[in-house]
């Protein structure tokens, strides 16, 4: 779900007007933008004016080299939420660079389990296409404490491309190859004893800028004191003002930092009027400071006057938009005032937090809301709070933030809670920790049951509930929660693979809706029919499915009736009706984009339809078109994508490359969509491991197949199920194929078997697609015990008894030399005859080509896929970029470069390039 961009994170603190004039430091920044250095790191203890020099130095580069742009992210806590953090870094980026990160924003808004390298892959690749420097200054990055947030910042730094410099900036070194980089030079580091004031630069802030006309002894002996620490001297500064024995007071100060800093706030604090010191303190629970926020909190009507004062009065106010609407304290200096309030009136401090939370529900701002409620521990307001919130935050995707605010609720909380016990339940579920789903089901019934007798929990007493509620959720979100409740279920059911519990709890949220309950109608007969096709039942699942369509076309749902699509393709195919399957597709795909462009943008579900028809493309053996399709998918982006359905991409992609000659690839592809699956959404009816085992048998890899088998513990005399249906024909395919490798008898005889069980069960419930492929190797089955009139038999009813047979050509084509052999002898025989003609030619390459699946005939020909990555070896671009590119590995890459370097009879990419130029091939 999109995280809204804060855009006060975006700015670089104003330059104030009276700085110290830092040269050399300011000279050593600018050496590090050397194109050999990946990162300037700003390392020392708070107050050490680490963000004021970065800010200065922007302010001298940019004037100085105006092509060189800054990109500027504060960090704080909240960005250890990697998906935040993400989007705050593009939102940063896209200030200096609009066409960069749109990829890379719609996966950080399509999914909970966010690819994270990916996304930078994305990102970078983007930045790397730009022209002129960027800067990008990362400030406070001693708030991230999140593994994951330090591994994705490794990862960019490990492939930062020449146009990006980052700067960070940190109270600590940031757990990053600080080593290496310093090994080979790559780093440019300035650290506390650096940052210090230098005597001559303690004399210029104490009397320039400050004002205090110090003598050189005074000045002497502060610098000393304090070590050339900033802070110090500014609060010291602050103390001075008006005493009238300032050598007495200066000599009175000894001991460590810590200890000189709490004196001095002391010494802030008490020169201040009271009502001065009531403002710091009960406002130092703000991150943020408003004036308006300020009065709600404070109960007074001088936020605007304060906050204009203290900036003033240099009391560490850091505006953080040049307008200065919002400020916020120096992060030292709200520390201290933090610890104060809670030594001298702790029991204000839940009070200030509660009237923060209240003020932010009336603006709008639920993040915040939310996040001040937590603070005071009233857990019954935060949790009211996001029950309002939970319909916006579920329409906008933004389930990670969700979820971290209900692992901040005590755990009675939530389970009070029908709603939130719901969707924490469905959270789990999309995480894939399916063993804590049911219970947090039971505990959104017993909360919902309980609603009869009572409040869950009490109602907040501000302003902001004026309706009486006593729960954020609405009476209608609650009238139809017993459905969602078993729709739930029956998806917790499909994702087990218990296709009858799936039906029941289907069934049981049909019985309960009304006429007008669309949604829930839809959804129940949705299970309903993915049930039966779980079971094998294809015709009714058909029915099933398409009278969900109807109800979800009758609630207005154009996004949900629009993915179903998928779905009934999926079912129409396993009908073995691909060009049924190609017409729906089309037709929704038409109806998508003009209601994309009603609205100005591509539909979620816009990227699948091209997917979907790329399958098709590529069974029909045009892979040119195949691939203009996945192309199109991918630059509409991830928002253009369901969720449930974004590892499909990578299975076409991986099916082109198959049939490009390209496995390896493929492989590797197939390796991406198994970590980007989900359970739970669709029945798992061609498992990718079994996707991998095919590729590996067609390669001879057959103890890699047959280790696959093994641990599935798969057999020919295994009960059968329709889901493990394309399993059992893989297994087929390794028997048959072992029997080629060894002539045992036995093999074949047990494919042969268990193709007999498979066609009685198929032809039981009509499953024509399954029946195509199971005739299929019967033909290969019969052909290498040696019997080609049965082989040809079995590949007539192959051909005769789909209804749709002119939509396939590569399921027989993949079978390799065997099958083609075939083909040209039913080519030859029967009124089948032009189906097998027609087969051959989708795997023709050319129409002069001698043979749809021979190699080429001179062995220094380039394949399709070797002139791609000729072409991008023709580039400034690297090979871990090209490997990017082309959605392979480096060894997979290497390999076609190997290839490539032997056909062109060459040994570096730079001959490889001049000599294609030579020959015409670039």
């Amino acid at each position: 779900m999109p995280t809204t961009v804060l855009a006060t994170k975006l700015f670089a603190p104003a330059r104030r007007p009276l700085l110290v004039a830092r040269p050399r430091l300011i000279d050593r920044l600018d050496a590090a933008l050397d194109p050999s250095r990946r990162l300037t790191l700003i390392s020392a203890p708070a107050g050490f004016g680490k963000t004021t020099l970065v800010a200065d130095w922007i302010e001298h580069s940019t004037r100085r080299q105006p092509a060189t742009r800054v990109a500027w992210l504060s960090l704080d806590e909240g960005d250890n939420d990697l998906p935040r953090l993400l989007t705050h870094l593009v939102a940063a980026l896209q200030g200096v660079e609009a066409d960069v990160g749109s990829e890379a924003l719609d996966f950080l808004h399509s999914a909970p389990a966010l690819p994270v390298e990916a996304t930078l892959t994305t990102l970078i690749n983007d930045v790397a296409r730009t022209a002129g420097q960027i800067v990008l200054v990362l400030d406070d990055y001693h708030m991230i404490e999140a593994r994951p947030v330090h591994e994705a910042m490794t990862f960019l730094l490990d492939h930062l491309p020449p146009q990006l410099h980052l700067v960070v900036a940190s109270r600590s070194d940031p757990p990053l190859p600080l080593s290496r980089m310093r090994t080979r030079e790559e780093l440019t580091e300035l650290r506390a004893t650096d940052l210090r004031f230098t005597p001559d630069e303690a004399k210029s802030f104490l009397n320039q800028v400050m004002g205090l006309g110090l003598s050189a002894p005074d000045v002497d002996a502060l610098e000393t004191r304090t070590e050339g620490w900033i802070a110090g001297l500014q609060l010291v500064a602050l103390s001075l003002r008006g005493r009238a024995d300032v050598s007495g007071f200066i000599g009175a100060f000894t001991g460590s930092h810590r200890f000189v800093l709490d004196y001095l706030v002391d010494e802030v604090l008490q020169h201040q009027p009271q009502h001065v010191r009531d403002f710091l303190l009960h406002t130092a629970v703000l991150d943020r400071l408003a004036a308006p926020l300020c009065d709600a909190v404070t109960g007074r009507a001088d936020g605007s006057v304060m906050l204009e004062y203290l900036e003033r009065a240099n009391l560490f106010v850091v505006p953080l938009e040049e307008q200065r609407a919002w400020s916020r304290y120096h992060h030292l200096f709200a520390d201290v005032l933090r610890a104060r309030m809670l030594s001298e009136e702790p029991d204000l401090v839940p009070v200030l937090h509660r009237r923060a939370s209240d003020w932010y529900e009336h603006n709008d701002l639920s993040e915040d809301a939310v996040r001040h409620a937590l603070a005071a521990r009233d857990f019954d307001r935060a949790a009211y709070l996001m029950e309002l919130a939970l319909p916006t935050m579920r329409r906008n995707r933004q389930d990670a933030m969700l979820l971290g605010w209900l692992n901040a609720l005590p755990d009675d909380v939530v389970r009070r809670s029908p709603v939130l016990s719901v969707f924490y339940g469905w959270m789990l579920m999309v995480s894939g920790d399916l063993d804590a789903v049911e219970g947090r089901l039971d505990d959104a019934e017993r909360a919902l049951a309980a609603t009869a007798d009572g409040p869950t929990h009490p109602a907040p007493t501000t302003s902001a509930n004026t309706s009486g509620s006593t729960s954020g959720a609405d009476n209608e979100e609650l009238r139809t929660l017993p459905m969602t409740l078993a729709i739930y279920r029956a998806s917790l059911a499909q994702a087990r693979g218990d296709v009858a519990g799936t039906a029941q709890h289907a069934q049981h949220a049909l019985e309960m809706a009304g006429p007008g309950d669309h949604l829930a109608r839809g959804a129940a007969a949705g299970f309903l029919g993915l049930a039966a096709w779980a079971n094998g039942d294809v015709e009714p699942a058909l029915q099933t499915f398409s009278d969900a369509v109807r109800s979800l076309r009758s609630a207005g749902n154009l996004a949900d009736e629009l993915s179903s699509t998928v779905v009934l393709a999926d079912m129409w195919l396993a009908a073995g009706r691909p060009i049924q399957a190609r017409g729906l597709y089309e037709r929704a795909l038409q109806q998508a984009t003009a209601q994309g462009g009603a609205q100005g943008k591509a539909m979620p579900l816009t990227a699948d339809l091209h997917v979907g028809l790329s399958e098709l493309d590529r069974e029909l053996g045009n892979l040119a078109g195949a691939t203009q399709h996945l192309e199109t998918a991918k630059a509409l982006g991830e928002r253009a994508a369901m969720t449930e359905n974004r590892h499909r991409w990578f299975l076409a992609m991986a099916r082109v490359h198959e049939a490009d000659g390209d496995p390896d690839g493929a492989i590797d592809l197939l390796d991406q969509a198994e970590r980007l699956y989900r359970r739970g959404f669709f029945p798992e009816v061609r498992p990718i491991p079994a996707m991998k085992a095919r590729i590996r048998i067609t390669q001879g890899k057959l103890s890699e197949a047959a280790d696959w088998a093994r641990e599935r513990g798969l057999s020919a005399t295994d009960d059968l199920r329709y889901l493990h249906e394309f399993d059992h024909l893989t297994v087929v395919r390794l028997l048959i194929a072992q029997h080629r490798n060894h002539a045992d008898a036995s093999t074949i005889r047990e494919a042969v078997g268990l193709l007999d069980r498979l066609h009685r069960a198929a032809r039981h419930s009509a499953r024509s697609g399954s029946l195509l492929e199971i005739h299929m190797l019967q033909a290969l089955a019969h052909q290498a015990q040696g019997n080609r009139t049965l082989a040809l038999d079995a590949l007539e009813r192959a051909l005769g008894q789909t209804p749709e047979p002119q939509g396939y050509g590569r399921l027989f084509l993949d079978e390799g030399e065997p099958m083609v052999s075939l083909l040209h002898a039913a080519g030859e025989r029967g009124r089948l005859g032009d189906h097998a003609r027609r087969m051959l030619r989708v795997g023709r390459p050319a129409e002069d080509a001698p043979d749809p699946v021979a190699p080429p005939s001179r062995t220094d020909t380039l394949s399709d896929r070797e002139l791609q990555v000729l072409k991008l070896l023709d580039s400034t671009m690297s090979g871990p970029e090209i490997a990017r590119e082309l959605f392979v590995t480096l060894n997979t890459l290497r390999s076609h470069t190997k290839h490539i370097f032997t056909k062109l009879d060459v040994n570096s990419r730079a001959a490889a390039v001049s000599r294609a130029q030579e020959r015409g091939l670039l």
